[in-house]
């Protein structure tokens, strides 16, 4: 694959002209936000034009009162958080393989971090997006406002399919008030059986942690948000040991150079980790039944695992990794009951394979 052509845009409507000329002319466009999910998904069969969003990076506007902010897609998680803190505000986005992830890239691949447990995944609170079709058009979907239900909900097809039927420019968010109150504990276990029950224990309490994480080292790192006596209740009802927030920061660091995504019904979870390679590293959301792990084993261990999870109605997707075992074993795992309608959605947002070609399911 000879090397692609870089466009840089700066507004909305240069993205949507590069995708229709490139459409057109039967060229292949990859967009491009902070290359943090860059090796997610299937092995592309050809890019002609590599988009870069990173200029598209302003915050549009900021309601405090109305608790909403719309951005740009280029603009990083970190700097769209440092204007948000200003007002005491924050988006429960900490993605791992950070710093570096964009608004658009973010939405695009579906990244998750520990936060999902309390606040859900970004479609949760996502509100609006405006998209660069492929045809040239600039659509909008959502809104401004939080309570904007009317018609079809086409923002939803956009998220997590990994720019494959338009390339999202803009997005405007819920946002949340700084918790009055945020502190972290941590256990380190002898052992998995000892870290899993001391994660139960965690989970079980009247006001649950905002994320907990189990980790393959036998760590257990538990994080409270709210008021301060609730939260310093928990944390002396557990009895863990006091740990500075920055853990988080540090956690959100990891993304191995091949690196598998698992996610199966929160029961499963326990199964699935046992099942891995007593000397694996993984890390896992207890409260929300993903585990992520460095794969070691190669294409065998992929199969496996992936066998596993998908037994237990869970999937496994590889998160990054080497061309050669994306293409043995497959980014996504079996194909979904969907597949057809999923075509259909692909023939009618961008017919002429303009984005993404072979990354995506379809």
């Amino acid at each position: 694959m000879s090397a692609p052509a870089v466009h840089k845009p700066t507004t909305a409507e240069e993205v949507a002209r590069i995708l229709r000329e490139a459409s057109e002319s039967r060229l292949a466009v990859t967009p491009l936000g902070g290359g943090r999910a860059s090796e997610m998904g299937d092995p592309l069969e050809r890019c002609d034009i590599e988009l870069r969003m990173s200029r598209l990076d302003r915050v549009l506007e900021h309601s405090q009162g109305d608790m909403v902010v719309g951005v740009e897609a280029g603009i990083t998680i970190e700097s769209l958080q440092s204007e948000l803190h200003k007002k005491g505000q924050f988006l429960p986005l900490d993605p791992f393989n950070s710093p570096g992830h964009t608004i658009g890239g973010l939405l695009a691949s579906g990244w998750t971090g520990p936060l999902r447990q309390r606040f859900g995944s970004p479609r949760d609170f996502v509100i609006g997006i405006r998209v660069a079709l492929p045809d040239g058009r600039l659509a909008s979907a959502g809104g401004r406002v939080v309570k904007n239900v009317s018609g079809y909900d086409m923002m939803k097809l956009h998220l997590g399919a990994m720019g494959s039927l338009g390339v999202i420019v803009a997005a405007s968010f819920k946002v949340f008030p700084n918790a009055l109150h945020d502190v972290t504990v941590e256990l380190q276990c002898e052992s998995f059986e000892e870290a899993w029950t001391a994660g139960e224990k965690a989970l079980a309490l009247p006001l649950p942690p905002a994320a907990l994480e189990v980790l393959s080292s036998h760590r257990v790192m538990a994080r409270f948000l709210g008021s301060k006596d609730a939260v310093q209740r928990m944390a002396a009802e557990l009895g863990w040991n006091p740990a500075d927030r920055a853990i988080w920061v540090e956690h959100s660091r990891r993304g191995p150079s091949s690196w598998a995504r698992t996610a199966v019904p929160r029961h499963k979870l326990r199964e699935i980790l046992q099942s891995l390679p007593e000397s694996a590293e993984w890390w896992a959301s207890p409260g929300i039944g993903i585990v992520q792990w460095s794969i070691a084993g190669g294409a065998a261990a992929v199969r496996d695992a992936r066998a596993l999870a998908e037994s237990a109605g869970g999937s496994l997707v590889i998160m990054a990794g080497p061309d050669s075992l994306r293409r043995e074993v497959g980014a996504w795992g079996s194909l979904p009951p969907t597949l057809e309608l999923m075509k259909r959605l692909k023939n009618a947002f961008d017919p002429q394979r303009t984005l993404n070609p072979g990354r995506f399911v379809v």
